[in-house]
């Protein structure tokens, strides 16, 4: 038997549910290296703006919204497949939540900054 143990579960899900759980997947990684890039970007190329703590912090927040969103993605695509596999409901899930919340943060820390500029 190889592989996780879950995928001898249940039944074989239809291809097209499991294509589009896929899809869905990838675009959730996607999204995870758009907010790499900009995360990456942000510290290489705002070099001027100061403070640079605040500059660094906003970097980092988003490389590790980045990582934290390749983790969720995960495990929703995994959830989504064992619960189609067991024909049940598919699973809520926080990875949206954190997303935005990633999000707000991130945008709240520019503003500050660019207030921070323009005094």
């Amino acid at each position: 038997m190889k592989g996780p143990a879950w995928r001898h579960e249940g039944e074989e899900p239809d291809y097209r549910f499991t294509l589009a759980n896929e899809r869905t997947f990838l675009a959730w990684i996607r999204t995870a290296l758009a907010v790499l890039a900009g995360g990456v970007l942000f510290e290489q190329f705002a070099t001027h703006l100061q403070p640079r703590l605040l500059v660094s912090a906003v970097a980092l927040l988003m490389c590790a919204l980045a990582a934290a969103l390749c983790v969720l993605a995960y495990r929703r695509w995994r959830a989504n497949e064992i619960a189609m596999r067991r024909k049940g409901a598919l699973p809520a899930t926080a990875a949206l939540a954190v997303l935005a919340a990633g999000l707000f943060l991130v945008a709240v820390l520019l503003l500050g900054l660019v207030l921070w500029l323009s005094r």
